[in-house]
């Protein structure tokens, strides 16, 4: 026979549990979150390049000539070299960059400039509908002779991409004269400025037609 002691003592105890308790955890965990949320967000560093060594104009540069900062920015941060702006074949340097100089993007550019060159053209008659930005065309010329009359023409620049057809405005809006921005061979570019110096009649002729259009013909 057990005595009432004893009972007492077999009696599973209630679990106890206090609401303020778990207020506070959620408030602890709550005021950790917040911090991590502001250390996060005021580090606003970046990885840019610097110079390792002074710089000089026409430079070809690779990572091996920079190396890795990191700096806080703020909102210039796209204003700098970072580790995926350079290109496989590297970057030609286009102003001086002294040494342990954070490399700003406006200071390089991209080694095509060594291989094309950027002009612009005026055409007198209307461009083909194929000719558009990043088409390729043959640049035709025929030079005026001494009695007015233009000569045969030939194949002046052959595979000469367009960069951008340019819109005109004013009182030559209507007219058929257009504008064009090519990227031409560099051993071909003082032939392109010598037409346009003797004012040759320029055309361009698309060396790679659309589907559609080639369908149709």
């Amino acid at each position: 026979m057990t005595t009432k002691s004893e009972q007492r003592e077999r009696t599973p105890r209630s679990f106890w549990f206090d609401p303020r308790f778990a207020i506070g955890i959620v408030l602890v965990v709550a005021s950790v979150a917040g911090v991590l949320v502001v250390v996060s967000t005021a580090d606003t560093s970046a990885t840019v390049y610097a110079a390792r060594t002074v710089l000089s104009v026409g430079d070809r540069i690779g990572p091996n000539d920079l190396v890795e900062q990191r700096v806080r920015l703020g909102t210039a941060g796209d204003k700098y070299l970072a580790g995926d702006g350079i290109p496989s074949d590297g970057l030609i340097v286009t102003r001086t960059i002294s040494a342990g100089e954070l490399v700003p993007t406006s200071a390089v550019g991209s080694t095509a400039g060594e291989r094309v060159a950027s002009v612009v053209i005026s055409v007198g008659s209307e461009l083909p509908r194929a000719v558009d930005a990043g088409s390729v065309v043959d640049v035709w010329a025929s030079r005026e002779g001494e009695s007015g009359m233009f000569g045969p023409p030939s194949v002046l620049i052959p595979s000469a991409t367009v960069v951008r057809v340019i819109e005109t405005d004013g009182l030559i809006a209507g007219s058929a004269a257009a504008s064009v921005e090519l990227l031409v061979p560099r051993s071909r570019t003082a032939r392109m400025l010598e037409a346009l110096a003797n004012s040759d009649a320029l055309s361009l002729v698309p060396v790679n037609l659309p589907v559609t259009a080639s369908a149709r013909g």
